[in-house]
Parts: structure tokens; C-alpha cells; sequence
């Protein structure tokens, strides 16, 4: 099934006559306190073309807020935090990351703010920590992606074994396996279901790698060496669509969609917790969660057109059990490691 651009969101502010709803009250009153902390610091996974309109738009909405983000690597990110807190010097009011192993290990710690934003109950059990350490604030599934000008309709893969085929030899593209864990995750998937010989197969084809989703959307974009993927995140893949880009993702009906959930929690020593609290209870408005580009975390919010509910695909959710065992982590990583070989340096595919 393939899906096509979305079009992009549009704010609508909606003015409320008469009493003053008791969680606009409660707003009102974050806000006041939120400005006079003056800023938020956010460390965000992933690029920063994911946080830098939403940042724009928090700002214009709570004027007097300056919001600083530091984009990157989950992993990078976690490693800095701790560091942080081991000096004894917190920089960061929030962390929005696919690492949910680093919350539980956080939460253990007692280092996050228990905090339940209007919403909270409707997100599913699987995407957050039911005291309310952390939450999902969006939900991202894996599909494909491929250069609409470079692959025929009937071409386009159904199923991780069309990626075997010969005509795909030196065209495919994904992110390193062993630094991404949500392609660990993908790609283990894959093997569970069709073999630890899937690899071996798969290398023989020449497979690209690249640091970052996307990275891949990018490189399938562009279509110059590499025009298709299995490990394609929806919202940047429909973003390069959307843009007039050759491409298009899609999911297949055949092997299940995995999925994740981007992860927010607010540190109990956070400068700016106020600061924090306001930004999270912002995103996981109605408002917001329907215009992301992706699936919202509130199962009642539907998701954007094209994306259908969750409910109608054959997904994988064990994403956070599947992080959490360490020692085969390790070893997975190793693996894949030995796969790919070391990642360049340069972020260009190998």
C-alpha cells in the first residue's frame, strides 16, 4: 500500500467565549510561572528539521520563552546527560529520544519529574511509564521507500525478500544498524522471521549505509546510486514527497510495520521545569498531535491523511522490551557491527 504526500497543518487558534475551561486555567498558570524561568533547553534525537518548526511555533504561542534544542544522536545524547549529572551541572530541562532504555535507567535513578499532562491517559500502555516518568509525544513506523522515477510501480518491493533481488543489486539504502537501535530493531525483525541467512544474502546485494534516517530519504530523493529502502521513517520519506521529491513510501502487507515511539521526560533537576512541563503539555494537544507527519502517541487522535490507525496494520510493539535486554544488545550490536563494517566518518553511504 502505498502513501502519498501530506500536506502541511495549519494551526487554527480557537477563541473560547464565556467560562474559562479549568485546563486553560491550569495553561495560564504554567505559562506565568513558565516565564519566568525565560527558557527551555531540549536535547531531541534525531535532525533538527524535526524540532526546529515546532520550537518556531511554541515560541510565537508562549512569547517570553526562548527554546534552545540540541539535535542528534539518542545515544550522544544520553552519554551527555549523564555526564551532566555526574558533574552535578544539568544543562538540559527535557529529553525527546528513542532510547527508552535511558528513561527506565534515569527513572530508576530517581532523576525524572513525574508528570501526567492533560492527554496522559490516552496514550497507549506501550508507549509510556504509567507513573509518569516519560511518554510518547509521537509514534513512527518503519516502511519502505523508493525513487518513483528510477522504480517501476510493479517493482516496488512487498516483502524484505524482494530487497534480495538481483535488479536491486547496489541501489539499496539504510542507516548502520549497530548506532541506529530502531534499525537494529527492523532489521532484527526481518531476521527473526526469515533467517539469520537473510543477512548474508542481503550483503551479497551491496547495500548502502548511511548515518541518520534521514539520510536515507535524502540519498532515495536524489536517486544519483541509491533508490530504495526498508528502513524508511514516514514523516521524513512523505516531508521529501511533499517537497516535489521522486519519492514515495510505503508498507507492506505482508511483513509487520515495527514501530516506536519518540520519548519526552523532564529531569527533576531541570533549570527550567515550568519551562518543560508547558512545552510537553503543548505537543500532546489535540492540536498538535494531528498534524505531525506522523502517528500521534493519543490513541484519540486520528492519525494524518494518508496514515490510516495503527489498528489497521500488522504491527510490531516491543520495542522497549527489545532495548531493554542489555546483554543481547550488546551482542546485536556487535553482529551488526561485523555486517556493516565500521560507519563512515563523513555521513556519505557506504
Amino acid at each position: 500500500m502505498t502513501v502519498k504526500a501530506l500536506s502541511s497543518g495549519v494551526l487554527v487558534a480557537c477563541v473560547v467565549l464565556g467560562a474559562v475551561p479549568a485546563s486553560a486555567q491550569a495553561d495560564d498558570a504554567l505559562y506565568a510561572a513558565a516565564r519566568q524561568e525565560g527558557a527551555l533547553v531540549i536535547y531531541g534525537g534525531g535532525p533538527a528539521t524535526w524540532y526546529d518548526p515546532w520550537v518556531k511555533e511554541f515560541e510565537a504561542a508562549y512569547p517570553g520563552i526562548k527554546v534552545t534544542v540540541k539535535a542528534g544522536s539518542s545515544n550522544v545524547h544520553a552519554d551527555e546527560i549523564d555526564a551532566q549529572i555526574k558533574a552535578g551541572r544539568l544543562a538540559v530541562d527535557a529529553a525527546i529520544l528513542q532510547t527508552i532504555q535511558d528513561y527506565e535507567r534515569w527513572k530508576r535513578g530517581n532523576l525524572l519529574m513525574a508528570f501526567k499532562p492533560d492527554g496522559f491517559d490516552k496514550i497507549d500502555d506501550g508507549f509510556k511509564d504509567r507513573d509518569g516518568a516519560y511518554l510518547g509525544i509521537t509514534v513512527h513506523g518503519i516502511g519502505y521507500a523508493y525513487n518513483t522515477q528510477k522504480i517501476a510501480s510493479g517493482q516496488v518491493p512487498k516483502s524484505a525478500l524482494d530487497f534480495l533481488k538481483p535488479e536491486f543489486k547496489g541501489k539499496i539504502i539504510t542507516t548502520y544498524p549497530h548506532l541506529d537501535d530502531v534499525t537494529l530493531y527492523l532489521y532484527q525483525s526481518i531476521v527473526d522471521k526469515y533467517g539469520a541467512d537473510y543477512l548474508a544474502k542481503l550483503k551479497a546485494n551491496e547495500p548502502g549505509f548511511v548515518r541518520g534516517h534521514l539520510g536515507v530519504a535524502r540519498a532515495i530523493a536524489a536517486g544519483t546510486e541509491r533508490t530504495l529502502s526498508f528502513d524508511s521513517f514516514e514523516n521524513m520519506t512523505l516531508a521529501e514527497t511533499d517537497a516535489g521529491k521522486p519519492i514515495a513510501f510505503t508498507i507492506s502487507e505482508v511483513d509487520p510495520l515495527p514501530v516506536y515511539a519518540q520519548i519526552a521526560g523532564i529531569f527533576k533537576d531541570a533549570p527550567h521545569p515550568n519551562a518543560a512541563k508547558l512545552y510537553v503539555s503543548w505537543y500532546l494537544k489535540p492540536e498538535q498531535q494531528k498534524r505531525q507527519g506522523a502517528w500521534p502517541s493519543r490513541t484519540d487522535v486520528p492519525p494524518p491523511a494518508p496514515l490510516k490507525p495503527l489498528s489497521n496494520y500488522k504491527v510490531i510493539n516491543n520495542f522497549r522490551e527489545f532495548v531493554m535486554d542489555e546483554l543481547r544488545m550488546k551482542a546485536l550490536r556487535a553482529q551488526y557491527l561485523g555486517f556493516t563494517g565500521e560507519a563512515s566518518t563523513s555521513g556519505t553511504y557506504r
